[in-house]
């Protein structure tokens, strides 16, 4: 079975990219050459996922230099994507106490549901056990 082959155009459209920038990332050395010359030339899945990888990693803010350390295999930065005007993020609101109050991103943090129920819980129990050696102190 042939592996699948692209143009520079498909490419291109695939990845959102324009040919100047994929040339562009080529001679970073973030992006391997095509293969074959001239018009012949042709790109794989290979080109494709690098390609995705570094848009992947740039939206996020992430820099060619950094880029070029994980596709060398450097381990992947965690994501730092920047918020953009319009965009919409949801958020836990815990109200713990009067004038306490905690926000938590779940897609930035990271936690699941079940460890973010988890956190709450703990963070009650330690917040009501302050509070009441607060008041005992009084």
């Amino acid at each position: 079975m042939d592996a699948q082959k692209f143009s520079l155009d498909e490419l291109c459209t695939l990845t959102d990219f324009t040919a100047r920038t994929v040339r562009y990332y080529m001679q970073l050395g973030l992006v391997d050459r095509p293969i074959g010359e001239t018009r012949a030339a042709h790109y794989t899945q290979k080109h494709l996922d690098q390609l995705v990888l570094i848009k992947r990693l740039t939206d996020s803010g992430i820099s060619l230099e950094r880029v070029g350390e994980v596709l060398a295999g450097g381990e992947a930065p965690v994501s730092t994507k920047r918020r953009q005007p319009g965009s919409i993020e949801v958020k836990t609101h815990l109200h713990v106490a009067p004038g306490i109050e905690l926000q938590i991103s779940a897609e930035e943090s990271g936690l699941s549901p079940e460890q973010v129920r988890a956190l709450i819980k703990e963070l009650m129990a330690v917040t009501q056990k302050v509070l009441k050696t607060q008041g005992g102190k009084s």
